[in-house]
């Protein structure tokens, strides 16, 4: 084929914040009448607090049929086919469109200040219509069913079965984890035993941060704050493989999304670094025997770095990250990403790579990791699909 099969893996969705009303299970829809109020007026604080008020009505002007696309399948996938993209990896949505689930569920899933049984009822919600939207295009969408495990295993296995019999591909686990038992601590194993036997992809996605540390008073403050979320969302990975996770669970999946790829390679030096016999750590006893691989091997094996607007940078360090563990995505509908401009953003990016690596990276890497259908999307691809030619410079 002469053109490129294209899946993001970053794009999100959500209803609008009322509608989500009919997912709820009816014991919590009483509950959810007092705190939909709350949490718009929360969601508008946030988004004026992070500076992105204004730039979302500026952007938003011209775009609102497709930022519709949020929650509407049809022009969800007019969208998509304008950006040549003929598949996508599913997470909920949040400030730009305010439609964020409800109870705390949403891409943040705090710890603190929530209800554990209410934020489990408002995934549980998110997740239903996921699964309807889903079904709308099951060929194209793999959708990330949230789990707030961290405040119940069994119930995050549960969720996660629930999830592949309705044809979602993975979950969205918590970032943070508070005073919490982090994801080092053996109680999660069942959970990674089931995402391994159902070939669920477990997935992180960069966000959430310590937000009571970030003042608005401060006028570097989102300066502090993006500095740093990349190392909260990284946190999980250091203790999964410290945790030997991925000794015991060797085919288990885990992606890590929008959080940049540029961290990479030096966070991996100074694992394999750590866990090397050096002078450093002669005095601090046996930390490694339970792992037969270094940390570098683990994460080539076992990881999958969703490169959101990927820059051209990150895809020239793609052999230190690895070809096979990159994958670009859009980061639609929000307005740091791609949309409506991704055809020039891809050229900027991949402009002059080798065939054999954009593939995986523009979608292979993702067809083997959520068993997207390359025979069923070859037709759109030709439709749709970006040209070869146009990567080639000498074309």
């Amino acid at each position: 084929m002469d053109r490129y099969l294209v899946i993001s893996s970053d794009c999100h969705a959500g209803l609008p914040p009322e509608q989500y009303r009919e997912y709820v299970d009816p014991q919590f829809r009483d509950a959810f009448d007092v705190a939909l109020p709350i949490q718009i007026e929360a969601t508008q604080e946030a988004a004026k607090k992070f500076l992105v008020d204004d730039i979302n009505a500026e952007w938003r002007n011209g775009q609102e049929e497709g930022l519709t696309g949020a929650w509407d399948s049809d022009a969800r996938l007019k969208v998509l086919d304008r950006d040549g993209i003929a598949g996508e990896v599913i997470y909920p949505d949040g400030i730009t469109e305010m439609n964020m689930p409800p109870f705390g569920a949403g891409i943040s899933l705090p710890v603190e200040e929530v209800v554990p049984e209410l934020q489990w009822a408002g995934a549980r919600a998110h997740n239903r219509w996921l699964a309807e939207l889903c079904q709308m295009a099951p060929e194209r969408r793999a959708g990330m069913a949230i789990i707030p495990l961290l405040w119940d295993v069994d119930q995050g296995v549960q969720e996660l079965r629930w999830a592949k019999q309705n044809g979602l591909k993975g979950c969205m686990l918590p970032v943070l984890w508070g005073k919490l038992e982090g994801y080092d601590h053996p109680k999660f194993d069942p959970f990674w035993a089931e995402c391994q036997a159902l070939g669920m992809v477990a997935s992180f996605h960069s966000g959430p941060a310590p937000m009571n540390d970030y003042h608005a008073d401060n006028p570097g403050m989102i300066g502090f704050y993006i500095s740093e979320v990349c190392w909260f969302l990284a946190r999980p990975l250091t203790a999964m493989i410290w945790g030997g996770v991925f000794e015991r669970f060797p085919d288990l999946r885990v992606m890590f999304t929008e959080g940049t790829a540029v961290w990479v390679p030096e966070y991996l030096r100074l694992l394999d670094f750590r866990y090397a016999d050096t002078p450093y750590s002669a005095k601090l006893g046996d930390y490694t025997s339970h792992m037969s691989m270094k940390p570098s091997e683990y994460f080539a094996r076992n990881i999958m770095i969703g490169a959101s607007c990927m820059p051209r940078r990150e895809a020239e360090m793609r052999y230190e990250i690895g070809v096979g563990n990159l994958a670009w995505g859009s980061d639609y509908p929000h307005p740091e990403g791609t949309w409506p401009q991704t055809e020039g953003h891809l050229l900027e990016t991949f402009m002059d790579l080798p065939e054999e690596e954009l593939t995986p990276m523009l979608g292979g890497n993702l067809v083997q990791l959520f068993g997207f259908d390359e025979e069923k999307l070859a037709p759109l691809v030709a439709q749709i699909g970006p040209e070869k030619a146009a990567f080639r410079s000498s074309a």
